[in-house]
């Protein structure tokens, strides 16, 4: 079975919400105006509950059709501190914020789905539609399930998709196991002494320090860590002194960690720390490290992930293909931490002309709307079967 004829027939509708979604992006926890389109529309479709602000900002609709199990479909909603440069019709009119990563489109194709089995109800049990807030760095997934979100509706799984650069358009993957990595943060506050910078001998330089960390720390992933493994450390700012001719007396430098394995990351942690300590007391200069835990990596469950690639075999009319992991985070790893479940992917089109996520250039594919909202919409008619 292709693509559904009767959510392809929406297509239109959904082209004008995912555009309106994209026109008004909003920042994490200040999706007002998303939340309240999207509610909106649900209540249109006339689905059965619809519950507002969970997790602040998050919306979550729920379609009934007699007994039998609970499937939570998720969406994300919120937008990047990034300013567009697409030049399109339907470009940012919040200058400094942009759906760069294809939450617009995340988001309608769940409103497509919602439609369809609101209209159809050819399941029996209960479809839990999450449309979440935060996913970019502020852990809106948490949010929710700090807001009660599970023990208001205890699913008996979850899904969710991601759109993909690169991926031909409309392909689906997905695959048992760790799909997305880690990412924890970390800070280093390097304190010297300060001085002339044509009397170096007289301070302790926290530049110089800064800079041995920062060629020190590479190691830990050459040197220190399995070749086997997967690990990723970027120092990926330095901030420090105001004049060309003074030592400062304090650098900041900070970065990310990223890994697949947490016995991995436990040990990068421990590595990282050591180096921090060490190359500060070579340098005569104090130094303290701030190591903030991010997202845990995303794990899909076997079972689920094995369910929702037939589903996408079906759905695409393609080959299964194995779903490429990659060292970017997503806070559905909560959810998967939490329920079983599993995380696809889903092709935005060629990268020669799509610009990679977290791009000015960016901007989500409409003709794949139709494909990923049948996906998840078989999700939940196939997992609540009539008997």
């Amino acid at each position: 079975m292709p693509t559904i004829n009767r959510i392809s027939a929406y297509l239109d509708d959904m082209r004008e919400w995912r555009r309106d979604i994209h026109r008004y992006p909003e920042l994490a926890y200040q999706e007002q105006r998303t939340a309240g389109r999207v509610a909106g529309l649900l209540r249109e479709f006339g689905i059965d509950e619809i519950a507002e602000g969970i997790g602040k900002t998050g919306v979550v609709g729920v379609i009934r059709n007699g007994a039998g199990p609970t499937i939570g479909l998720r969406a994300d909603m919120d937008a990047l501190p990034i300013t567009e440069l697409t030049g399109l019709p339907y470009q940012s009119a919040h200058d400094g914020s942009m759906h760069a990563c294809g939450h617009d489109g995340h988001t309608t194709m769940l409103l497509g789905a919602a439609r369809y089995l609101t209209e159809t109800r050819n399941f029996n049990g209960t479809v839990v539609l999450v449309f979440q807030p935060a996913e970019e760095g502020f852990a809106g997934a948490q949010a929710m399930i700090d807001d009660g979100l599970f023990t208001r509706y205890p699913v008996d799984a979850i899904y969710g998709m991601h759109n993909m650069p690169g991926l031909p358009a409309g392909t689906i993957t997905v695959s048992p196991g760790t799909v997305m990595a880690a990412a924890d943060a970390f800070s280093v506050a390097v304190t010297g002494r300060g001085g002339h910078g044509a009397m170096p001998h007289l301070a302790a330089d926290p530049v110089v320090a800064a800079a041995a960390m920062v060629a020190a720390i590479q190691p830990l992933v050459s040197r220190n860590t399995d070749p086997h493994k997967t690990l990723v450390i970027s120092v990926t700012q330095i901030h420090g002194g105001d004049a060309f001719n003074v030592i400062p007396d304090d650098v900041t430098l900070g970065g990310t960690i990223r890994y697949f394995d947490a016995e991995v990351g436990a040990a990068a942690r421990r590595n990282l720390e050591t180096v921090v300590s060490g190359v500060a007391a070579a340098h005569r200069v104090s130094a303290e490290l701030d190591y903030r835990p991010g997202y845990p990596p995303t794990t899909n469950h076997a079972r689920e992930a094995e369910f929702a690639e037939t589903v996408a075999v079906e759905v695409t009319g393609g080959p299964a293909m194995d779903q490429p992991k990659v060292m970017g985070s997503e806070d559905f790893s909560f959810f998967l931490n939490n329920k079983p479940g599993a995380y696809a992917w889903i092709g935005n089109g060629d990268s020669a002309t799509q610009a990679q996520l977290h791009n000015a250039h960016y901007d989500f594919n409409d003709d794949i709307l139709p494909i990923g909202a049948s996906f998840l919409a078989r999700l939940a008619e196939i997992a609540l079967a009539r008997d």
